[in-house]
């Protein structure tokens, strides 16, 4: 999407859910997506950094965001029912869910990976957006053109040696992503897409990649088009793609 140029109200009026929304890429779409005219609700583990994103927010008088604390790796399906009821409660519904949380695990062979951290690895990024996505699907059924997006990755795609539990959660996503589109195409508005960021400049490539120098990468800002299009209205109609972020990538 690199000649997509968004309109800087974009997305006024729209109720988005960013999770992962601390640091990194959740941070970065959060902020872009409150200054194209939504209203963020920002989901991750840490207050701290979730109220250092909802100030910043605020702090630039756009549309107060909302934020509300979940650690992925211990919460479990109620947990996520909780959440939808309370955005619905508050919001009524919503327009867009960045599926973005995830973790690393760690890079080794298959037959030496540890059964509690692939346990882990699963949890946060696999049964957690989709009990998530399962959670939120009515309040995204009340919205005109709602967007699912889940966040992915090259090795999801191409798998690598010693990338084990992340790249096959990340598989196993972008699968239940097409499956999703294809359930939810013939009779809602919601449509579903993955995206894979590819090299960008965050801690969680830094510990992908010790050896890299960190400055290589391009920051976060660079691939938010692709992000704004799939959230806003013009991507209507685009469903159960596979899209990169990378300048010059196309789905």
């Amino acid at each position: 999407m690199k000649d997509y140029i968004p309109a800087k109200d974009l997305l006024k009026g729209r109720i988005i859910l960013v999770t992962g929304a601390g640091d990194g890429i959740g941070k970065t779409a959060s902020l872009s997506f409150a200054e194209h005219g939504a209203t963020v609700i920002l989901v991750g583990k840490t207050q701290k950094k979730l109220e250092a994103v909802y100030d910043s927010i605020e702090q630039q008088g756009l549309a107060q965001p909302a934020f509300f604390v979940l650690d992925f790796a211990k919460a479990g399906e109620p947990d996520y029912a909780s959440l939808a009821e309370a955005v619905f409660q508050e919001f009524g519904r919503l327009d867009g869910l960045l599926n973005n949380a995830g973790i690393l695990g760690t890079l080794t062979p298959l037959g030496m990976y540890d059964d509690q951290l692939w346990e882990k690895v699963m949890q946060v990024n696999l049964r957690a957006p989709y009990w998530l996505t399962r959670a939120c699907l009515n309040l995204l059924n009340k919205a005109e053109d709602a967007s699912i997006v889940f966040t992915t990755s090259d090795v999801a795609r191409s798998p690598k040696a010693y990338w084990g539990a992340y790249a096959m959660a990340g598989a196993a996503t972008e699968n239940m992503a097409k499956t999703w589109a294809e359930e939810l195409e013939s009779n809602t508005a919601i449509r579903v897409n993955t995206i894979d960021p590819g090299p960008v400049r965050t801690f969680f490539r830094a510990n992908a990649f010790p050896g890299e120098d960190p400055k290589a990468a391009p920051l976060a800002e660079t691939i938010m088009s692709t992000y704004l299009y799939l959230m806003g209205p013009d991507s209507r109609g685009k469903t159960g793609r596979a899209f990169s972020a990378q300048p010059g990538e196309q789905d």
